[in-house]
C-alpha cells in the first residue's frame, strides 16, 4: 500500500467519553463544516465526469454506481430518487451493492471481498460502452469496486471513481478520478461521517446536474417530476401557473389533460 489512509488516520479530537453533549455535537459540526470545502476541489473533475455521462445519454447509456456498505447505499440512494425527481426510467441511473438488495439494511459478511462480483452484476444489465461506471468507495480499496471498475475499463467502459483517500488504488484505476479529502474521522475510522457526508454531496452534483444537461430541468423547476401524491400535484400545478402566469384552477386542469409539468406548460404556450 503506497498511500496514505487518511480515512484510518486517528480522529483531531479524544476523550470522545467525556465530552458532554453539546461539546461532542459542536467538535462533530467543527469536522462537518471542513466537508463542503474538500468537494469544492473536485469540481474540476465532477465535471469531466458530467459532461462525459451527458454525451454518453444522448447516445443511450446510462449510469451505474457500485459500491459497498455506506458507499454502495449512498450510490442506490441517488439512483433511487432519479425516477421521482426527473421522470426518468429506474434503468437510467442504477445502484449496485456488494452482497445484492440484502446488503441494503443489513451488512453481508464478506460481500466487498468479492472481487469478481460487481462485474457479474453489471453483466445481469447488459452494460456496454455506451455507460459509464463510477465506484465508490471511502478507502478506495474495497476490492468489489476495484474488481467492477477493472473489469469496466477492459470491455472500454468508461470508468470514474469517488474515494476519500488520494491515491487510493481505484483513483488510480478509474479514468476520472474524484479524491474527497475530508481528513480524519470525528470517530476514528467512521466513514459514514465525513467521508460519506462528502460522497453524497459529490453524487448530488453528479445526477442534478446531469440531469439539467439533459434537458430534464427548466429554469431551476423539476418539471419532469412524477406525480406520485397530492403534495407533488400541488407542486407541479404551481410550477404551472408561475410558468403561464395563470390561476390555479386552470393550471390543474391543464396538469391533469398532459400529465406532466413540462407538456402542461409547453402545451400553454402554444
Amino acid at each position: 500500500m503506497d498511500y496514505k489512509k487518511i480515512t484510518e488516520t486517528p480522529s483531531n479530537h479524544n476523550n470522545l467519553e467525556l465530552m458532554d453533549t453539546q461539546t461532542i455535537l459542536q467538535k462533530m459540526n467543527e469536522e462537518d463544516k471542513k466537508v463542503a470545502l474538500a468537494v469544492e476541489k473536485t469540481i474540476p473533475q465532477v465535471t469531466k465526469l458530467v459532461d462525459a455521462l451527458a454525451e454518453r445519454f444522448a447516445k443511450g447509456g446510462r449510469l451505474f454506481y457500485i459500491g459497498a456498505g455506506t458507499s454502495g447505499r449512498l450510490g442506490i440512494l441517488d439512483a433511487s430518487e432519479i425516477p421521482p425527481t426527473f421522470g426518468m426510467p429506474h434503468e437510467r441511473v442504477v445502484g449496485l451493492i456488494a452482497g445484492g438488495d440484502t446488503a441494503i439494511r443489513k451488512a453481508v459478511e464478506n460481500a466487498e471481498d468479492a472481487t469478481q462480483q460487481a462485474w457479474v452484476d453489471l453483466m445481469m444489465h447488459d452494460i456496454n460502452d455506451t455507460d459509464v461506471v463510477v465506484g465508490i468507495a471511502a478507502s478506495g480499496s474495497t476490492p468489489y469496486v476495484i474488481g467492477g471498475l477493472e473489469d469496466a475499463n477492459k470491455n472500454g467502459i468508461l470508468t470514474a471513481a469517488i474515494t476519500n483517500n488520494p491515491g487510493a488504488p481505484i483513483a488510480k484505476i478509474a479514468d476520472i478520478p474524484i479524491e474527497i479529502n475530508v481528513g480524519p474521522e470525528f470517530l476514528t475510522g467512521s466513514t459514514r461521517m465525513k467521508s460519506g457526508t462528502s460522497q453524497k454531496l459529490v453524487l448530488n452534483m453528479i445526477s442534478t446536474a446531469l440531469m439539467i444537461k439533459i434537458g430534464r430541468v427548466k429554469g431551476n423547476k423539476m418539471v419532469n417530476m412524477q406525480l406520485s401524491n397530492d403534495k407533488l400535484v400541488d407542486r407541479g400545478t404551481r410550477y404551472i401557473m408561475e410558468g403561464l402566469d395563470i390561476d390555479y384552477t386552470e393550471a390543474a386542469a391543464l396538469l391533469k389533460k398532459h400529465g406532466s409539468v413540462k407538456l402542461a406548460i409547453d402545451a400553454g404556450k402554444q
